[in-house]
């Protein structure tokens, strides 16, 4: 039985987490070094870090925050937004992180991937994938933080990421962001069920039960959020007291 991961969000905009619907009506949530100190003693299992701004204005991720979140703990970091070149990558791991991930240079040159993998392996490279329903069944991806569609499936992108290489996948849904109404399921399952590398639901988490749903029904292998954490609707301690209660293995 795989043991499900519970990840927070860090979203940094000007040096500062902060949380919003879609990208946008943006809400300060705080110092990221003193939040992320704050999850790993919580319990969570790793943060993921998004330059939600980066790309959109053409920049790299700040790699001084990287640099500042990873020597505060000792938890995995993920970061992405902002990534250009294997260079900017090999920048955010020196930096301190674990993992790094991609959706806009992805899409402008699929070949970074390979590239990625084969100079830091894959286990250090995520497919992230932020993705806007276009109808009952089928998604499209969007760059430059939700802001640029593509017109690409982003089903069938997810699993060429896998194809390339990449050790897991962050689904991000642009429909549900910050709403707080739950994981989009189907998106989720879609995925899920095409590739046999761990899928991390993004998105949408607003109860307990919508953690639950995200690895059953979803088949996901680990749940980020961010709003209801920052804001203290639920925290990281009751996601895997529910979830464990529930039949699900946790790290506790």
């Amino acid at each position: 039985m795989q043991t499900i991961r519970v990840i927070p969000a860090l979203d940094i905009k000007d040096g500062r987490v902060v949380t919003g619907v879609n990208f946008v009506n943006l809400r300060d949530a705080g110092d990221p070094v003193e939040c992320a100190r704050a999850y790993e003693q919580a319990g969570a299992d790793e943060l993921c870090l998004l330059d939600i701004m980066a790309s959109h204005e053409g920049r790299g991720t700040t790699v001084g925050i990287v640099e500042q979140i990873t020597k505060a703990i000792s938890i995995p970091l993920a970061v992405a937004g902002g990534i250009r070149s294997v260079e900017d990558i090999e920048r955010l791991l020196e930096a301190g992180a674990s993992k790094v991930g991609m959706t806009s240079p992805s899409v402008r040159r699929p070949e970074l991937i390979n590239e990625a993998v084969a100079r830091f392996g894959s286990g250090r490279i995520v497919g992230t994938v932020d993705a806007k329903r276009t109808s009952d069944s089928s998604w499209e991806v969007y760059i430059n933080g939700g802001r640029i569609a593509t017109g690409i499936d982003a089903v069938a992108f997810a699993v060429d990421a896998v194809a390339r290489g990449a050790g897991e996948l962050l689904i991000n849904s642009l429909d549900t962001d910050g709403a707080m109404t739950g994981y989009d399921l189907e998106l989720l399952r879609a995925v899920s069920s095409q590739v046999d590398v761990p899928v991390i639901a993004s998105s949408g988490a607003g109860s307990l039960e919508h953690f639950y749903q995200a690895v059953t029904e979803g088949g996901a292998s680990a749940v980020l959020a961010a709003t209801l954490f920052h804001f203290g609707v639920v925290t990281v301690p009751q996601v895997k007291e529910y979830l464990r209660g529930r039949g699900i293995a946790v790290n506790l």
